[in-house]
């Protein structure tokens, strides 16, 4: 289990992410005010055609200080700004007792080989695709345009589209990092089918991972003007015995902008790790 917990501090030393923008005080006209002036994030979420905008800058909310300590390292910012970042960043089966997530026999052997060190550990600054994308302690701007909604990752300056022009996932798709995604609405709830993904990337900071056979369904909800859910669902049943969804909480950072980030900048570690 140190193995594994030392993984994670390496994915975070190795994270450098922002939670500033370009534009640090750039009022937002379309914001609801309190008296004061400050934004109001308890205002109704704001609507366009019968349905809630879910557009803004986002970010995940952090775990209670409880859940997240054991894996993080004491008194710093681990990399990661000075947010705490959810559980579910860090092990996205952290409502499962350590080592019994819901595996299929060769995927547990295999994570288990890999806590163990017997394999190598991946080159630093993969693409962080979904769901780990989802759960960084970093912003992402969600966009709504007619037919399509895109997604604005701060951390590695990436995107995604998701189609909502009617057009269904591909039969055979070519895997890739982010996958193909589709879009609908579900009464107030705006639903993203995915799949088509590699077997490359992982699903947390611990080093969970998945088959090219992974699906997931993300579920967004804005509550109001300030604050949306997030439920996501994970199916892969060449890796895990069943699905296994969880739920976040996002917090919308208003009068502010993304960044560009990197992970490459100003990384000095790779050149010093054994094999390289």
């Amino acid at each position: 289990m140190r193995n594994g917990y030392a993984s994670i501090l390496i994915v975070l030393l190795a994270t450098p992410l922002c939670i500033k923008g370009q534009w640090l005080n750039q009022p937002d006209p379309r914001a609801p005010r309190t008296r004061d002036g400050k934004p109001n994030l308890s205002a109704p979420a704001p609507h366009r055609s019968g349905k809630p905008d879910l557009s803004g800058i986002w970010q995940v909310e952090s775990s209670p200080s409880k859940d997240v300590e054991r894996f993080l390292l004491p008194g710093g910012e681990n990399g990661l700004g000075e947010d705490t970042p959810s559980k579910y960043f860090l092990n996205y089966f952290s409502d499962f007792p350590f080592l019994q997530e819901p595996f299929q026999p060769a995927a547990a052997a295999m994570f288990r080989k890999r806590l163990q060190g017997g394999e190598k550990p991946p080159t630093l600054c993969l693409p962080a695709g979904p769901p780990v994308a989802d759960l960084l302690p970093a912003p992402f701007k969600i966009v709504q345009t007619p037919g399509l909604t895109l997604l604005l990752y701060e951390g590695d300056t990436f995107f995604r589209q998701i189609f909502t022009d009617g057009r269904k996932l591909p039969a055979d798709p070519q895997p890739s990092w982010l996958g193909y995604s589709v879009g609908k609405w579900d009464g107030d709830s705006f639903v993203i089918d995915t799949l088509g993904f590699n077997d490359k990337g992982g699903l947390d900071a611990m080093g969970h991972f998945h088959s090219e056979n992974m699906r997931l369904t993300e579920r967004f909800r804005r509550r109001d003007f300030g604050h949306m859910e997030l439920q996501v669902t994970l199916d892969d049943p060449k890796t895990y015995t069943k699905p296994v969804t969880v739920t976040v909480g996002l917090r919308l950072l208003p009068d502010t902008d993304l960044i560009e980030s990197f992970c490459s900048e100003g990384e000095k570690d790779l050149a010093h790790m054994r094999g390289q």
